[in-house]
């Protein structure tokens, strides 16, 4: 199984320009005085829970998780039906949506190219946590 270790008690703090950015038509470009945003106010609740893992692979494309986004992960959060979770299935990690219901248990892909996975008779499945967010790193 892979090591993790929770997010630091450090500080991560960059500006937050007081402004939206336009995905359609730009708007005029104006200066904006900029605040202080700590990441980990943004992005953690529950900083000794929380931890960051790296993605490998395209199954949760369609959640908007793609291949080398780090996913952030709360593990004091309980598990509930449509969550996006990091689950283990016989001791390998898999990020997945969580489907509960009727007594039945499935781990969901975010791609139609994948099948669901139904835990078998003997097999181990445990929800090791919810994620919270995504964060996508573009080549430059």
């Amino acid at each position: 199984m892979h090591s993790v270790t929770p997010i630091a008690d450090k500080p991560c703090i960059l500006t937050l320009v007081p402004a939206s950015v336009h995905a359609g038509f730009p708007s005029p470009a104006e200066d904006h005085v900029g605040k202080p945003l700590d990441l980990n106010d943004l992005l953690v609740t529950h900083p000794q829970a929380t931890f960051m893992l790296s993605v490998a692979g395209d199954s949760m494309v369609e959640e908007g998780i793609d291949d080398r986004d780090i996913i952030v992960v709360n593990r004091a959060i309980k598990p509930r039906h449509g969550h996006i979770v990091v689950a283990i299935l016989d001791g390998e990690f898999a990020v997945k949506k969580l489907y509960q219901r009727a007594g039945r248990v499935k781990l969901l892909a975010g791609n139609p190219t994948y099948p669901p996975i139904i835990p078998g008779d003997g097999q181990s499945l445990v929800v090791w946590g919810v994620v919270t967010s995504s964060i996508t790193r573009f080549a430059i």
